[in-house]
């Protein structure tokens, strides 16, 4: 059984941050007890992409970007929702084993336990994403801008994956089941394909297009492919970087502000 030491800041209970960070560091020391979910996730992660990078690299044309460096960001970036899944399943897992009907009955704010959880497996996927960027380019991607504008396109990475994780975790939530929080994630896959992230938005049918080109993968997709591709990607996206940033930006609050509340009510009701 795992045990949580949660320090209090007043007779009241704990604050939210000193609990927050307690609910993380008891998951993070799950992963920690359990590496294969980090082992597993990696090397599924770069079995896609060796597929994407030399099965379908010869057939797909991507503009005056080369296919690695088109695909390469939008890999990276729709990687969040591969490992979104674990985020699904472990707190599906917490609620189906009884961990956080016990945390209820500490004397500690409700959201802590859902940010706490949220706050480790971003840390999870900060991880994984390096990962990825490494095996990119080891593949053959290559930075076509600064070494700024790259460090910003790897923290909207991560901020698009916290961002993923509350979508993932009230999923989890709703299943109350590791299994059926798995078979729900798999209903948001379909985004990752239907966007600009593995072949241009132009080469889609009419119809598909329009939705295409206003779901949020694509703006963060986009907005990553703008900061490491440069002139090209410019070219190829049509649009500057400052709008794709804002729009990622945009739809990864508005995920956080609609699917936040919900986790942490869906919570509280347990």
């Amino acid at each position: 059984m795992t045990v949580i030491a949660i320090p209090t800041g007043s007779r009241n209970g704990a604050a939210l941050v000193p609990a927050t960070v307690a609910v993380a560091a008891r998951t993070v020391r799950k992963f920690a007890r359990t590496p294969q979910l980090i082992v597993v996730g990696t090397i599924q992660g770069a079995m896609f992409l060796l597929i994407f990078r030399y099965v379908f690299g010869g057939a797909i044309r991507s503009g005056g970007l080369s296919y690695v460096d088109f695909l390469v960001p939008g890999f990276i970036t729709t990687g969040v929702l591969f490992q979104g899944m674990g985020a699904a399943a472990g707190i599906a897992e917490d609620v189906e084993t009884g961990f956080f009907d016990r945390l209820r009955s500490l004397p500690i704010p409700r959201a802590s336990v859902i940010a706490g959880r949220a706050l480790a497996d971003t840390g999870m996927l900060a991880w994984g994403t390096a990962v990825t960027t490494a095996i990119g380019f080891a593949v053959g991607f290559r930075l076509h801008a600064s070494a700024l504008d790259a460090i910003a396109a790897f923290a909207l990475c991560v901020l698009f994956g916290f961002a993923f994780c509350w979508l993932f975790m009230t999923m989890g939530l709703i299943a109350r089941n590791a299994q059926a929080a798995q078979g729900m994630s798999l209903l948001i896959f379909p985004l990752s394909f239907v966007s600009s992230a593995y072949v241009p938005v132009r080469t889609m049918p009419g119809w598909m297009q329009a939705f295409a080109k206003n779901q949020p993968l694509t703006a963060m997709v986009d907005a990553v492919r703008l900061l490491t591709g440069g002139h090209a990607a410019r070219v190829l996206v049509g649009h500057s970087m400052a709008h794709e940033v804002i729009a990622a930006l945009l739809w990864s609050v508005g995920l956080i502000a609609v699917f936040g509340p919900i986790a942490v009510a869906r919570y509280r009701r347990g």
